[in-house]
């Protein structure tokens, strides 16, 4: 069904909107993958804050250049069936959504992304981005990080303490 141009603008409005807002927003081709495979991913994907649109090209390039950020990007990767991961909280969260997704789903293939600088990255950049861990896991790896010294020294003066304890007990009972 066509759209009309009041349509089109408001889908042209809210795909700017998103894109500005977005950290990360990654392109791929999705021709060959089923509708509930499809409704699977934007289910999963929402838990991580991404969500997932199915625009017309034509559209998101028109949208592309009504942004004052992305107006001298490149869009010449925007072509085919394709689907937008957008995610305003993390960097890495639609290239994960879209990763784990493709280890079953071998039809879904990556485009490049868009960054928030306004920067269009290569499918192989966004495979990498995929691999880091997320935003998260990060953060608990670095408070365990810092809360490891922390952690030695306590023991260490609970080892010492209950060797002090220990030494005093037996004197006492002696």
């Amino acid at each position: 069904m066509a759209l009309t141009k009041v349509k089109k603008s408001e889908v042209i409005s809210e795909v700017t909107e998103l894109l500005n807002a977005s950290k990360l927003t990654v392109v791929a081709k999705f021709e060959g993958t089923g509708v509930k495979a499809l409704q699977g991913l934007r289910r999963d994907a929402k838990t991580e804050g991404t969500k997932i649109k199915v625009v017309k090209n034509r559209l998101v390039i028109q949208a592309l250049k009504g942004s004052d950020k992305f107006k001298d990007t490149d869009s010449s990767a925007i072509e085919g069936m394709l689907l937008y991961a957008f995610n305003s909280e993390d960097e890495v969260a639609p290239a994960k959504s879209l990763h784990t997704f493709a280890k079953t789903n071998p039809t879904l293939k990556f485009v490049g992304g868009y960054t928030a600088e306004g920067l269009f990255i290569s499918a192989e950049e966004v495979k990498a981005l995929a691999i880091l861990p997320g935003k998260k896991q990060m953060l608990a790896g670095i408070l365990n990080t810092l809360n490891s010294p922390v952690r030695g020294v306590m023991s260490g003066l609970s080892g010492n303490l209950t060797g002090i304890l220990s030494g005093l007990e037996a004197k006492a009972t002696n």
